[in-house]
């Protein structure tokens, strides 16, 4: 009998037991179907277009959880980001004008200061003679490149570098006017122009000297013709302030060297191939996210329409110099005052998805 009892005592425990799990489970359940539903791609429409197809092109913000296609946003998104998206309404912040003072651009900028006053355009008309007196006997193939023409008027040229700064800051990119080599990234000795696979040039030395004048012209602050303007659909780009020959060298595209491999899920639009290797895992490409010039809001465009064609105005080139990679952009026929500059993104590699661009 108490046998019995204790048998009866542990089944009722059991069943209790049992009826008190079900009562959880049953009210997770409410709770669960209850609730709204997550939101989910099926019902997301483009805040732009109004549509809701390409869900595998969809990005929805983190902050709002509204969606837009990524070739609906301006600038393009070219890939799904690896971390946190925010949509423009949400990341958005004003742009606030670098101020015009002279002091405060010579410091954005770490323009040499010059201990006595010298001419504007002196630099570049001497070198301008130079060339002109050694060049008595020249090929009427070899087209060589031209070092930029400063704006002469120094307020205007305050105005240019003042724009450039603005968009920097607003950006929260650091300006640099070389590739820079980061602890945990590529390091100097991978970029070795002798593993490129195929598209790359070998920069003649009057081209050198061309390429190494407007660098010492930016280090005394003589500054290319160009302005970086903002526009709503691409966002910040940049405009010639002046007129700009075929075959100008613009900038020079710079930013952190890394590896490729080290890149692949990067969100970033404007990773730029530096050295295109056989060896995959010793491909480099430029990341202007952190540190850049003018080259990082240069826009790329859809180079495979007719109006893609025609509004291309710049080539870009990479160049062996001195057994390194480097890359510039240069005007690929005459540009005139108030144009914008654009170039094709993919250059040799033909790897990124560019028909979505302007």
């Amino acid at each position: 009998m108490p046998e019995c009892l204790d048998f009866d005592f542990t089944q009722t425990l059991t069943m209790m037991a049992v009826a008190s799990l079900e009562e959880s489970i049953n009210k997770r359940v409410r709770k669960r179907t209850q609730a709204p539903r997550p939101h989910s791609l099926d019902d997301t429409l483009c805040q732009e277009c109004g549509r809701g197809d390409c869900e595998s092109e969809m990005l929805l913000c983190d902050k709002c959880d509204k969606g837009y296609h990524m070739y609906c946003l301006r600038p393009v998104v070219v890939r799904i980001p690896a971390d946190s998206w925010f949509c423009p309404s949400c990341k958005r912040s004003p742009i606030k004008e670098f101020p015009l003072v002279q002091t405060k651009i010579i410091d954005f900028f770490r323009i040499r200061r010059s201990p006595g006053p010298s001419s504007i355009t002196s630099g570049y008309e001497t070198f301008d003679l130079k060339r002109r007196s050694t060049a008595v006997i020249v090929s009427k193939k070899k087209r060589r490149l031209l070092p930029f023409v400063p704006t002469k008027d120094l307020k205007r040229r305050l105005q240019q570098m003042g724009s450039l700064a603005t968009a920097l800051t607003s950006s929260g990119v650091e300006f640099s006017n070389e590739l820079t080599y980061m602890p945990g990234m590529a390091p100097r000795s991978a970029n070795q122009a002798a593993l490129e696979k195929g598209g790359m040039q070998i920069m003649p030395r009057e081209d050198k000297a061309a390429l190494e004048f407007c660098q010492a012209m930016y280090k005394r602050g003589e500054w290319p013709p160009l302005m970086v303007v903002y526009d709503s659909l691409e966002g910040f780009t940049v405009e010639a302030d002046h007129f700009i020959k075929d075959l100008t060298i613009i900038t020079e595209y710079v930013g952190d060297v890394d590896h490729l491999r080290n890149r692949e899920k990067d969100e970033g639009d404007s990773m730029m191939t530096l050295l295109y290797t056989k060896d995959q895992s010793e491909t480099l490409v430029i990341c202007p996210d952190k540190r850049s010039n003018i080259a990082r809001f240069i826009n790329g465009i859809n180079n495979y329409t007719p109006e893609g064609r025609k509004k291309q105005n710049l080539k870009c080139v990479r160049f062996n110099v001195d057994g390194e990679a480097r890359v510039l952009l240069i005007a690929i026929r005459d540009i005139s005052k108030g144009e914008r500059l654009y170039y094709d993104y993919n250059g040799y590699e033909q790897e990124y998805p560019t028909h979505h661009f302007v």
